[in-house]
Formats: structure tokens, C-alpha cells, sequence
């Protein structure tokens, strides 16, 4: 269904770099959204069984009455088999809403013999991989500028069909996800190089969680990046402009790089913790699930999300 709506290029007013985009995306699609379903399954028998107790119907344990706790949750047939007073916990089961957010701007592309696979592909593997997981667990989940939080199953096809119509549309190069408020008890997950200024990220950070929302942002990262192991006469090419930049000694660089490197980081780990978000480095040399896994716990910290179910 995916590559029908795709390879449709009879639509008018439709810049040809955007369809090349689409079709790239399309293409490259099919293989990740196989691989997001395999690592969020891979993850989900590691939060199985998690559960919490919360508002909901699904009985889940019985407890010790506490003083000052309300006498109607007691369970008095329960009671009444022992010498202690007995609470009926029912498991958790409100829904929360959660934000991913996948770059997709040019940067991301980044690829070097070190990694597993390009920053992109990385960076949609994950985005997907969580929203699948988050489904299963009875969360509602969306893309901010781009779809409504949805609760279906089939979540990683609607995101996929979502990104391709936004790259037909060439709408999908921003850096950095909208700067819009985001309602209270909802939380976002940012992926992405985050290679923009520290500043303009705090802003970005402190406009979306101004109403109370919790965030987590994931910075990915080709090992490439942090080793600059270029050497001799080097032309770097920026991907965002036509600049170049020809040196004759790249190897005289690479300490002031490696400085600039850790202080933008530096920089983008304290606009996190401005607004009490969660900040992680993930390399692409590094397996996706591991990351996926730690991002998954920290959701849960983060606002009691439900444990992911098992497949139905």
C-alpha cells in the first residue's frame, strides 16, 4: 500500500525533489518499519509483566489497608479470611499521550564504515520502534506537526504514510520539531542529531514543556563524529548550504573539534535539564534495542506509563 501511494507522480504542482524524496523514503521504509516491529518486540518481553497500580477495572492484587486510605476500596470479603483489613488494587490502565519526534533533515543522512546505518534510518527505527511499543501498552501516540496521537496498531504504517506524504509535501527538512506548547501530563521523545544551537534547542525545550510537559531527548550520533579521524587534505561539505571548507592538515583540528563537540553537548544536555527533561547520547555502532530499552524505562519514571502487552 505504501509503494502504490508512492510511486503516483501524476499529482500537479509537485516539486520533483520532493517526489525524489518520497521515493527515497518509500523505498528505504519497508526494511525499517520491519526492523522497528522486531526491536520493539525484542524489548517488549523486557517490560512484560511491569505493572502499576493505578485507575482502571482490571483486578491486579490485594494490599494491606493503610490509616487515612478511603474505607470504600477495602475488600471486606477478603478481609474477612484474616486478622488485617485488605485493599482491592485494580491495575493501571488511563492512557497517556506521547510526542515522538524523528529527524529527517539533511544532517541525518550521515553515514560512516563505523556505524550500523545511517543516522536517518536509526533515528526513524527508533521513533517507530517506541510508538509500537508505547500502542501495545495502551498509549496514545503522535507525531507533533504531523498527525493526531493515535491508539491503532497498525501505528508504524500510519506514521510511514505520514512522513511521506510531509516529504511530497517538502515539509520535512526542519532541524527541530514545532515549538508548540504541549498539554499537561503528555510527554515528548525528541531523536535526532540535534546539531542546531544550544540556544535555539532551549527554546524549542522550554516552548514545549511550558505547560508542564516531560521530555526526553535522544541525540544520535555517528561514531565518526566524535573520533574526526580525517587526516592530510580534507574538503568537509556542509549539507544544509553550498559552504566548504578545504583544509590542508585536518589532523591540526581535531582537538579543537573534539572541545566544540563536547561543549555543544554540554549545551544541549543543560537545556534538558532547564526544563527537567531527560538527555541521552545513542551511537550507531551501538544495537537500536539498547536504546530503545533505557528510553522505555524512562517513560515509565516519567508519568506511570502502562507495561507493554503482549501481542494480541
Amino acid at each position: 500500500m505504501l509503494d502504490a501511494r508512492l510511486l503516483d507522480k501524476n499529482e500537479t504542482g509537485t516539486d520533483p525533489r520532493h517526489q525524489r524524496g518520497a521515493l527515497d523514503l518509500a523505498r528505504r521504509l519497508p526494511s525499517l518499519l520491519v526492523a522497528a516491529k522486531e526491536i520493539a518486540a525484542t524489548v517488549m518481553h523486557g517490560v512484560h509483566g511491569r505493572r502499576r497500580a493505578g485507575v482502571g477495572e482490571t483486578f491486579w492484587q490485594f494490599r494491606p489497608f493503610v490509616w487515612g486510605e478511603s474505607t470504600n476500596r477495602i475488600d471486606w470479603r477478603r478481609s474477612a479470611r484474616d486478622d488485617r483489613i485488605y485493599i482491592r488494587e485494580r491495575e493501571w490502565e488511563a492512557a497517556h499521550t506521547v510526542w515522538v519526534w524523528m529527524d529527517r533533515s539533511p544532517s541525518m543522512a550521515y553515514v560512516s564504515d563505523l556505524a550500523m546505518q545511517p543516522k536517518i534510518d536509526r533515528a526513524l527505527v527508533l521513533g517507530l520502534a517506541l510508538s509500537d511499543l508505547l500502542v501495545r501498552g495502551g498509549e496514545r501516540v503522535g507525531i507533533p506537526g504531523l498527525t493526531r496521537a493515535l491508539a491503532s496498531r497498525g501505528i508504524v504504517e500510519r506514521f510511514a504514510e505520514a512522513m511521506i506524504d510531509e516529504e511530497k509535501r517538502g515539509a520535512a527538512t526542519a532541524e527541530l520539531p514545532p515549538a508548540d506548547a504541549l498539554a499537561p501530563r503528555t510527554q515528548a521523545v525528541l531523536i535526532g542529531d540535534f546539531l542546531s544551537r544550544p540556544d535555539e534547542i532551549m527554546a524549542v525545550v522550554h516552548a514545549m514543556a511550558s505547560r508542564g510537559a516531560l521530555g526526553h531527548v535522544v541525540m544520535i550520533a555517528d561514531p565518526v563524529e566524535e573520533s574526526f579521524p580525517f587526516t592530510g587534505h580534507t574538503e568537509f561539505l556542509d549539507v544544509d548550504s553550498t559552504a566548504r571548507l578545504r583544509v590542508g592538515e585536518a589532523e591540526s583540528f581535531k582537538k579543537d573539534y573534539i572541545l566544540r563537540l563536547a561543549a555543544h553537548r554540554d549545551g544541549v544536555r543543560a537545556a534538558c535539564a532547564s526544563r527537567g527533561w531527560s538527555f541521552a547520547l545513542h551511537r550507531t555502532d551501538r544495537p537500536a534495542a539498547e536504546a530503545l530499552l533505557a528510553l522505555r524505562m524512562r517513560l515509565e519514571a516519567g508519568a506511570g506509563l502502562a507495561p507493554a502487552q503482549g501481542a494480541s
